[in-house]
């Protein structure tokens, strides 16, 4: 019988391996600085020419990129391609906004049934400390970025790398999104505070691991939203009409 030699492994490549798995699993985020490389080689027990081989390979490939006396990066851009220039389109057409709330009800329900389903002990508290960032927010535009990072803390919890990798290529029109809600929110009284209990009960459904009440907290928060957005565009008809008989008459 002939047996095949069995090849080893450049270590390299088994470093490159391990580095894109924890960039597919968002463990190394768009943006990210690495450890330098004498740490990064004492954590993964190998010597600092093959952990060089193997992020010149990434390089390469576009995950990582090198700043001049400033260390190495996960590439900001890894999802460019995706979201640019369609969220400038986004951005700019209000149509799209009920869009996107009606894509937002399918994926974040199901990263919130997952969330609860997957989620470990330290998901958890990382959850719960996100929600408290939005809390302790004072502006909109920080507030948006705390509920976006809440919510790809969601995403991180469901254990599921595609939504997770959606969630971060979406990040720019998410954060719009958001932020244009947290304006209408705030012309409602007490919309900003029934919003903060629909996140708080979403939180509770995912801690007390319930799938099917995480999934159904999602939803109904955001069909407060659209209920909100529909509201104030309605108002703001009414009122356009108003000034327009106001002009005529003058």
């Amino acid at each position: 019988m002939a047996y095949s030699k069995v090849n080893q492994p450049k270590i390299s490549d088994v470093i490159m391996g391990q580095l894109e798995q924890m960039i597919l699993e968002g463990s190394l985020q768009p943006g990210q600085k690495l450890l330098p490389e004498r740490e990064l080689a004492t954590q993964f027990d190998v010597s600092r020419p093959s952990l060089r081989e193997a992020i010149q390979k990434l390089e390469a490939k576009g995950l990582l990129m090198r700043r001049q006396g400033g260390g190495t990066y996960v590439k900001q851009q890894l999802w460019k391609s995706l979201a640019d220039p369609i969220v400038e389109l986004m951005n700019n057409d209000s149509e799209s906004q009920y869009d996107l709330l009606e894509f937002r009800h399918a994926t974040e329900g199901m990263m919130a049934y997952f969330a609860a389903l997957r989620g470990t002990d330290a998901d958890m508290q990382s959850i719960k400390r996100r929600i408290l960032e939005v809390e302790q927010a004072d502006d909109i535009e920080e507030k948006a970025a705390a509920i976006v990072s809440f919510y790809r803390s969601i995403a991180e919890a469901s254990h599921n790398v595609a939504m997770l990798h959606l969630v971060l290529s979406l990040e720019p029109v998410l954060h719009k999104n958001v932020a244009q809600n947290l304006v209408l929110l705030s012309r409602r009284e007490d919309a900003a505070k029934m919003a903060n209990q629909h996140r708080r009960a979403l939180l509770a459904a995912i801690v007390e691991r319930n799938p099917q009440l995480a999934r159904e907290a999602s939803n109904e928060h955001l069909s407060y939203i659209e209920e909100v957005m529909l509201s104030m565009r309605e108002e703001d008809s009414r009122l356009q009409r108003s000034l327009r008989r106001l002009k005529s008459g003058d």
